[in-house]
Formats: structure tokens, sequence, C-alpha cells
């Protein structure tokens, strides 16, 4: 196996800069993913790689070979598409022994091969089916034999799990994983479903306006984003920013504006030391806050502050509440470890205390401007007013 080097790679359309001097090193045998909005380069990337896109600039190492300039079909890789791609008038068999009959194979290891792929996949009962015939899950399997079975050096997935339901989608992921298991080879996967990549990622590169923004392992993006996009892309957060009244040993103390010139003050642990006076945003994810009706006994190392329920949402595995402190709205997720229906729940515009300790939140050198926000945090801050405020104006 040989790693994949993205050296300085550029890609314009008509001007419109889709890939933006992208460099990158995917190890070999990685699940490697390519997270971000639409349009925000990762599919075009991807199709670079598989040749199906020619770069303005940069290289493309396979090991210590560009391939730039080869042609798809003299390129170690194999790509899944969306919609998989199937030949209709092909039996499951046919489909995946397709590429080696291409090759003139002898028959006998054609055989041998279709009938180790269709095991791996578990579709070995459903051979003598069409395309037609069998499910969206199904074909995605076989789609994924048909690609493996020439032995690439890559195997390339762009969106595989758009078109199934969530319940399949999960289940795909767990087969996706086996199959990388037992196979060995380097998976990159493209998807703008954040849980599908921090699931099934070794790494992730997350990727906005044709840049990559952050990658490193899902739980080091997801706990330690570097900048507002990345805290909003991944997963749910809420922002919170402050004037640097106080900087220690192991946190930075932060005052922080209600609104009709009141504040709330917070710690946070820091990564970098910012400067005394300095404006700066905390990221905190909605389960690190913990919710309750009763003060808390106050700790050196926690966080404590004082709001109100301005609305509940009910979603099952949690409870999401949106809790008003001054002008500042937090997003808290009450999960149900155990019901006691003797309890009284928590209603709308009762008086609720938050706290957290100061090592669950994350310091952002950045300011949240709204034009800086993913087009899915946009859309989704307006499904739900006011959840998280900045300086006392809404996001």
């Amino acid at each position: 196996m040989e790693e994949i080097r993205i050296v300085n790679v550029s890609k314009d359309f008509d001007g419109f800069m889709a890939v933006d001097g992208v460099n990158l090193t995917i190890k070999p045998g990685e699940l490697f993913s390519f997270l971000g909005p639409s349009g925000c380069g990762k599919t075009t990337l991807l199709r670079m790689i598989a040749g199906f896109e020619t770069p303005l600039n940069g290289k493309i190492f396979i090991g210590d070979q560009d391939i730039v300039e080869l042609p798809p079909y003299k390129r170690p890789v194999n790509t899944i598409f969306q919609n998989y791609s199937l030949f209709p008038h092909m039996t499951v068999w046919d489909n995946v022994a397709f590429g080696l009959k291409v090759r003139k194979t002898p028959l006998p290891e054609i055989k041998e091969r279709v009938s180790e792929m269709l095991n791996l996949v578990k579709m070995d009962d459903q051979h003598s089916k069409y395309p037609d015939q069998i499910s969206g899950g199904q074909k995605q399997r076989v789609a994924i034999a048909r690609a493996l079975i020439n032995n690439p050096k890559v195997l390339l997935l762009d969106e595989p799990l758009a078109a199934l339901d969530l319940k399949l989608r999960q289940h795909m992921l767990i087969e996706l994983m086996n199959i990388h298991d037992a196979v060995g080879i380097t998976f990159i996967y493209v998807t703008h479903d954040q849980s599908e990549a921090m699931s099934i990622s070794d790494r992730v590169a997350v990727m906005n306006r044709g840049k990559i923004v952050q990658e490193g392992p899902p739980d080091d993006i997801y706990e330690r984003p570097s900048s507002i996009f990345s805290a909003y892309f991944i997963g749910e957060t809420n922002l919170i920013t402050g004037e640097v009244i106080g900087i220690e040993d192991e946190y930075v103390q932060l005052k922080c504006p209600m609104g009709n010139g009141e504040f709330f003050e917070i710690d946070s642990t820091f990564h970098f030391r910012p400067e005394i006076g300095s404006q700066i945003t905390v990221s905190l994810r909605p389960e690190k806050i913990a919710i309750s009706r009763h003060k808390p006994k106050v700790a050196d190392d926690m966080n404590v502050v004082k709001g109100v329920i301005e609305d509940i949402l009910y979603l099952g595995s949690h409870t999401q509440y949106i809790v008003t402190v001054g002008k500042n709205n937090f997003r808290v997720f009450d999960q149900h470890k155990r019901v006691y229906f003797d309890d009284t729940a928590l209603d709308w515009e009762e008086e609720v205390w938050l706290f957290w300790h100061d090592t669950d939140s994350w310091l952002i050198d950045e300011l949240p401007p709204e034009d800086r926000m993913p087009a899915e945090g946009k859309s989704h801050l307006s499904k739900i007013k006011k959840q998280s405020s900045v300086s006392g104006e809404q996001i």
C-alpha cells in the first residue's frame, strides 16, 4: 500500500475556484473522508484523484507516481458513484465480473474472484438477479464488489449512501467499515453528512470554499474545532463571545455581555494564550452542559449561569432546551439516561441553572460574523429562533 499526496492542487470552472491550493497526505490503508457543504470542492477533489477532472495546477501522487497525466483507466483507483452505475441488462454476477472480462481474465479465475467478492459483500445468494430485482442497499454492495474485484490501490466513494434511508445508511456504514478492514486498501469517502464522516473515518478533512479548513481524527475535530465553521459544521455548538479579563496558569477568564450593561463571567482552559482585553469566542457543545432547577454547589473548576427556558424539544434519546441567559441563548442536550415518571419535568419559562466544567469548552481565536457560518448552520438556526447569540446579537 502507498500513501496519497495532494500537492498544491487547484481547479476552477469558468473563473470559480472549486478547489483552491489543497495540500494533503492520506496514509496507506486509511479510511479518509472529505466533509463539507454542497459546493465546497470535495467531489471535485475526488474526481481529480479518479481522473475525471484535470487540475488547473498541482500534483497528485500515489506512492512516487504523479497520476495527473494518466487517464482514469490507467490509474490504480476505482470509484463508486451515488447512483451505483450498474448495468441493468446484466445479472449481479455479470456486473461484478465485467471488469475481469474486459481484461480477458481466464474464466476459472473470474469464477473464483467473483465468488470471493460476492461472499465478501454477502450477495452470493443473489448472484442471478438483475439490478431492478434487488434493493438499494444490495445494489450498493454489488457496486462495491465490482469496484474491488480489480484489486485497486484506492477505492473512491462519492456520497455512496445518499440514496438510502436512515436505517439502511447506518447498517451500510458498518458494512463498509467491515469491508475496509477485510481488504485493507485505502478508502476515500466524500459526504456532506457529518454523522457518516464521524462514525466511519480514521481521519476527516473539513472543506469550505475549496479549502481544507481542518483535518484530523473525528474526535479531535469535534472536541477541538479550529474555526467557527468547523465548530458549527461538526455537530451542534454554543458560541459565547467575551472579553479576556484574566489569564491564570491553566485557564482564561472571560467577561460575556448579557445586554443592558450586564455581564456574566466564565472560565475556559486554553491552548493558545490570548491577550488581556481581546475579544474571543468559546465553543461549548450542548451535551457538555448540565441543567437543573436547583443551584449546584459552586466549585472552582465549574461555570454556573442562571437563565430561563425559552423552548423545549423532546427528541427521544434526549431533550433539547433553549435557555436564555440575558440576550444569549444556550442550547442544552439533556440525555434520557433514566426516567422517573413521578419527577416534575422542567417547563417553559422556568428559571434554571446551567453548569459545565471549564475544560469542556474550547477557545477559538475568531469572532463569528454571519457570513462565516456554513449555509447548513444558517438554515438550522432559522428553524429555531435565537439558538445562539454573540455579544447580545442573534447570529
